[in-house]
Protein backbone atom coordinates (compact mmCIF):
# COMPACT_ATOMS: atom_id res chain seq x y z
CA UNK A 1 0.00 0.00 0.00
CA UNK A 2 1.34 3.41 -0.99
CA UNK A 3 1.95 6.17 1.52
CA UNK A 4 0.00 9.31 0.58
CA UNK A 5 1.58 12.76 0.94
CA UNK A 6 -0.40 16.02 0.74
CA UNK A 7 1.40 19.01 -0.83
CA UNK A 8 -0.15 22.41 0.00
CA UNK A 9 1.79 24.81 -2.23
CA UNK A 10 0.49 27.60 -4.52
CA UNK A 11 3.58 27.72 -6.78
CA UNK A 12 2.91 25.05 -9.40
CA UNK A 13 6.56 24.50 -10.43
CA UNK A 14 7.56 23.78 -6.83
CA UNK A 15 4.58 21.50 -6.24
CA UNK A 16 5.26 19.58 -9.45
CA UNK A 17 8.95 19.08 -8.63
CA UNK A 18 8.11 17.82 -5.14
CA UNK A 19 5.38 15.52 -6.45
CA UNK A 20 7.76 14.04 -9.03
CA UNK A 21 10.52 13.48 -6.45
CA UNK A 22 8.13 11.83 -4.00
CA UNK A 23 6.52 9.63 -6.66
CA UNK A 24 9.99 8.49 -7.74
CA UNK A 25 10.45 7.12 -4.23
CA UNK A 26 7.13 5.27 -4.28
CA UNK A 27 4.91 7.81 -2.51
CA UNK A 28 1.48 8.86 -3.80
CA UNK A 29 0.82 12.62 -3.80
CA UNK A 30 -2.02 15.11 -4.02
CA UNK A 31 -1.48 18.84 -4.53
CA UNK A 32 -3.66 21.78 -3.60
CA UNK A 33 -2.98 25.54 -3.74
CA UNK A 34 -5.13 26.95 -0.91
CA UNK A 35 -4.99 26.52 2.83
CA UNK A 36 -8.73 25.97 3.09
CA UNK A 37 -8.60 23.19 0.51
CA UNK A 38 -5.62 21.70 2.32
CA UNK A 39 -7.51 21.59 5.62
CA UNK A 40 -10.42 19.83 3.92
CA UNK A 41 -8.01 17.23 2.55
CA UNK A 42 -6.37 16.79 5.95
CA UNK A 43 -9.77 16.10 7.54
CA UNK A 44 -10.18 13.12 5.22
CA UNK A 45 -7.57 11.19 7.19
CA UNK A 46 -6.18 9.90 3.90
CA UNK A 47 -2.62 11.21 4.28
CA UNK A 48 0.48 10.15 6.22
CA UNK A 49 2.21 13.56 6.03
CA UNK A 50 1.63 17.11 4.73
CA UNK A 51 4.16 19.43 3.09
CA UNK A 52 2.87 22.93 3.81
CA UNK A 53 3.98 26.24 2.31
CA UNK A 54 3.97 29.14 4.77
CA UNK A 55 2.93 31.75 2.18
CA UNK A 56 -0.46 30.70 0.77
CA UNK A 57 -2.92 33.04 -1.03
CA UNK A 58 -5.91 32.60 1.30
CA UNK A 59 -4.29 32.04 4.72
CA UNK A 60 -0.83 31.53 6.17
CA UNK A 61 0.65 28.10 6.54
CA UNK A 62 0.99 28.81 10.25
CA UNK A 63 -2.78 29.30 10.49
CA UNK A 64 -3.34 26.06 8.56
CA UNK A 65 -1.04 24.23 10.95
CA UNK A 66 -2.73 25.68 14.06
CA UNK A 67 -6.17 24.62 12.83
CA UNK A 68 -4.92 21.21 11.69
CA UNK A 69 -3.54 20.57 15.16
CA UNK A 70 -7.09 20.82 16.58
CA UNK A 71 -8.10 17.61 14.80
CA UNK A 72 -4.97 15.69 13.69
CA UNK A 73 -1.41 14.91 14.77
CA UNK A 74 -0.38 14.24 11.15
CA UNK A 75 3.30 15.13 10.57
CA UNK A 76 3.74 18.54 8.91
CA UNK A 77 6.82 19.75 7.04
CA UNK A 78 6.91 23.52 6.43
CA UNK A 79 8.25 25.14 3.26
CA UNK A 80 9.11 28.82 3.46
CA UNK A 81 10.99 31.61 1.72
CA UNK A 82 11.86 33.12 5.10
CA UNK A 83 15.04 31.98 6.75
CA UNK A 84 15.12 33.96 9.99
CA UNK A 85 15.25 32.12 13.29
CA UNK A 86 11.98 33.56 14.63
CA UNK A 87 9.91 31.99 11.85
CA UNK A 88 11.71 28.69 12.30
CA UNK A 89 10.96 28.59 16.03
CA UNK A 90 7.33 29.71 15.58
CA UNK A 91 6.80 27.09 12.89
CA UNK A 92 8.04 24.28 15.08
CA UNK A 93 6.35 25.50 18.26
CA UNK A 94 2.88 25.51 16.67
CA UNK A 95 3.20 21.85 15.78
CA UNK A 96 5.34 21.41 12.68
CA UNK A 97 7.71 18.43 12.57
CA UNK A 98 10.36 20.04 10.37
CA UNK A 99 11.12 23.18 8.39
CA UNK A 100 12.82 23.65 4.99
CA UNK A 101 13.82 27.01 3.51
CA UNK A 102 13.48 27.81 -0.20
CA UNK A 103 15.35 27.23 -2.43
CA UNK A 104 15.80 23.60 -1.48
CA UNK A 105 16.83 20.29 -2.98
CA UNK A 106 13.84 18.01 -3.72
CA UNK A 107 16.01 15.06 -2.65
CA UNK A 108 16.57 16.75 0.73
CA UNK A 109 12.82 17.20 1.20
CA UNK A 110 12.20 13.54 0.32
CA UNK A 111 14.91 12.51 2.80
CA UNK A 112 13.30 14.62 5.54
CA UNK A 113 9.88 13.12 4.74
CA UNK A 114 11.36 9.64 5.03
CA UNK A 115 12.95 10.44 8.41
CA UNK A 116 9.75 11.96 9.81
CA UNK A 117 7.65 8.98 8.73
CA UNK A 118 10.24 6.57 10.11
CA UNK A 119 10.04 8.26 13.50
CA UNK A 120 6.25 8.07 13.47
CA UNK A 121 5.88 4.39 12.48
CA UNK A 122 7.52 1.81 14.76
CA UNK A 123 8.88 -1.30 13.07
CA UNK A 124 6.66 -4.29 13.75
CA UNK A 125 8.27 -7.28 15.43
CA UNK A 126 8.15 -9.44 12.30
CA UNK A 127 8.09 -6.69 9.67
CA UNK A 128 10.08 -7.40 6.53
CA UNK A 129 12.56 -4.82 5.31
CA UNK A 130 12.72 -5.85 1.65
CA UNK A 131 10.11 -6.09 -1.11
CA UNK A 132 11.14 -7.67 -4.43
CA UNK A 133 9.26 -6.79 -7.61
CA UNK A 134 10.61 -9.10 -10.30
CA UNK A 135 8.34 -7.68 -13.02
CA UNK A 136 9.94 -4.24 -12.72
CA UNK A 137 13.33 -5.51 -11.53
CA UNK A 138 13.08 -3.27 -8.45
CA UNK A 139 13.73 -3.92 -4.77
CA UNK A 140 12.38 -1.71 -1.99
CA UNK A 141 14.17 -1.47 1.34
CA UNK A 142 12.22 -0.03 4.29
CA UNK A 143 9.78 1.54 1.84
CA UNK A 144 12.44 3.10 -0.43
CA UNK A 145 13.23 2.02 -3.99
CA UNK A 146 16.89 1.05 -4.31
CA UNK A 147 18.79 2.26 -7.37
CA UNK A 148 20.56 -0.97 -8.31
CA UNK A 149 22.68 -2.12 -11.22
CA UNK A 150 21.70 -5.34 -12.98
CA UNK A 151 24.18 -7.44 -11.00
CA UNK A 152 23.35 -5.76 -7.69
CA UNK A 153 19.68 -6.57 -8.27
CA UNK A 154 20.40 -10.20 -9.15
CA UNK A 155 22.73 -10.63 -6.18
CA UNK A 156 20.32 -9.15 -3.63
CA UNK A 157 17.35 -11.03 -5.13
CA UNK A 158 19.25 -14.32 -4.82
CA UNK A 159 20.18 -13.67 -1.20
CA UNK A 160 16.56 -12.74 -0.42
CA UNK A 161 15.21 -15.91 -2.06
CA UNK A 162 16.18 -17.83 1.09
CA UNK A 163 16.82 -15.41 3.96
CA UNK A 164 19.31 -16.74 6.47
CA UNK A 165 20.85 -19.20 4.00
CA UNK A 166 24.62 -18.81 3.56
CA UNK A 167 25.61 -18.52 -0.10
CA UNK A 168 29.23 -19.29 -0.91
CA UNK A 169 31.01 -16.83 -3.19
CA UNK A 170 31.49 -19.56 -5.79
CA UNK A 171 27.76 -20.28 -5.86
CA UNK A 172 26.91 -16.60 -6.28
CA UNK A 173 29.52 -16.17 -9.02
CA UNK A 174 28.25 -19.15 -10.99
CA UNK A 175 24.61 -18.15 -10.71
CA UNK A 176 24.91 -14.40 -11.36
CA UNK A 177 28.08 -13.74 -13.34
CA UNK A 178 28.01 -16.86 -15.55
CA UNK A 179 27.72 -14.72 -18.70
CA UNK A 180 30.04 -11.89 -17.61
CA UNK A 181 33.32 -11.41 -19.47
CA UNK A 182 35.17 -9.24 -16.95
CA UNK A 183 35.15 -10.72 -13.44
CA UNK A 184 37.64 -11.41 -10.66
CA UNK A 185 37.87 -13.16 -7.32
CA UNK A 186 36.70 -9.95 -5.65
CA UNK A 187 33.60 -9.41 -7.82
CA UNK A 188 31.13 -10.67 -5.22
CA UNK A 189 32.82 -8.78 -2.38
CA UNK A 190 32.83 -5.55 -4.40
CA UNK A 191 29.12 -5.80 -5.16
CA UNK A 192 28.31 -6.65 -1.54
CA UNK A 193 30.19 -3.49 -0.50
CA UNK A 194 28.21 -1.27 -2.89
CA UNK A 195 24.94 -2.90 -1.82
CA UNK A 196 25.73 -2.24 1.84
CA UNK A 197 26.45 1.42 1.06
CA UNK A 198 23.09 1.81 -0.69
CA UNK A 199 21.26 0.13 2.20
CA UNK A 200 23.06 2.33 4.74
CA UNK A 201 21.97 5.41 2.78
CA UNK A 202 18.37 4.40 3.50
CA UNK A 203 18.73 3.03 7.05
CA UNK A 204 22.07 3.66 8.70
CA UNK A 205 21.01 1.67 11.77
CA UNK A 206 20.42 -1.58 9.84
CA UNK A 207 22.96 -4.01 8.37
CA UNK A 208 20.91 -6.84 6.83
CA UNK A 209 23.73 -8.43 4.80
CA UNK A 210 25.74 -10.79 7.01
CA UNK A 211 29.32 -11.86 6.23
CA UNK A 212 30.22 -15.42 7.26
CA UNK A 213 34.02 -15.55 7.17
CA UNK A 214 35.35 -18.36 5.03
CA UNK A 215 31.81 -19.34 4.03
CA UNK A 216 29.96 -16.57 2.19
CA UNK A 217 27.02 -14.23 2.70
CA UNK A 218 23.44 -14.32 3.92
CA UNK A 219 20.72 -11.70 4.38
CA UNK A 220 18.25 -10.91 7.15
CA UNK A 221 14.84 -9.57 6.12
CA UNK A 222 13.34 -8.11 9.27
CA UNK A 223 13.43 -8.21 13.04
CA UNK A 224 13.34 -11.71 14.47
CA UNK A 225 14.14 -13.38 11.15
Amino acid sequence: MQTHILIIEDESPIAEVLAYALKSEGYATHCCTLGGEGLAQLRSGHYALAILDVGLPDMSGFAVCREARTFTDLPILFLTARSDEVDRIVGLEIGADDYVTKPFSPREVVARVRVILRRRVPVAVNATWFEVNEASARIRFCGTNLELTRYEFLLLKMLLAHTGRIYAREVLMEAIWCDALDTSDRTVDTHIKTLRAKLKAVREDLDPIVTHRGMGYSVVNGVGQ
